[in-house]
């Protein structure tokens, strides 16, 4: 049963990373209608903002409304792009999760932070 659980949240969480990343490419696609548009840039600025309806420092209720809020404005984004659209960009965004991760990239990224960690602790210490 728990084991169950475990791969539908992780089948749920696939298709939004899938979703957000085709709603993406939908809402610069010229097909899409404005208010579509104008939507799913509402919902991308509240899931990267760091003000929240409910402020994240309280327990629960503030990543609540993340897992709840987020995954409906891209579900109502989703209803408002012509289906047909909605599917290409789909498509698209899951070819993209299936190429490999430069691992080249994660160790230059992973450098930087490391220098800037080194740098901050001989300033301050």
């Amino acid at each position: 049963m728990t084991i169950r659980i475990f791969a539908d949240t992780k089948h749920w969480a696939r298709t939004i990373k899938r979703d957000v990343h085709a709603v993406w490419l939908a809402a610069r696609d010229p097909r899409t209608p404005w208010y579509a548009k104008a939507l799913a840039l509402v919902v991308a600025a509240y899931a990267v903002s760091p003000i929240d309806l409910i402020p994240d420092f309280i327990p629960v209720l503030g990543y609540l409304d993340d897992l709840v809020i987020v995954p409906l404005g891209i579900f109502l984004v989703v209803r408002l792009i012509p289906p047909e659209v909605m599917e290409e960009h789909r498509e698209a965004a899951a070819k993209a999760t299936e190429r490999p991760v430069s691992r080249l990239a994660a160790g230059v990224v992973i450098a930087v932070w490391i220098v800037c960690v080194a740098l901050l602790v001989r300033v301050f210490i």
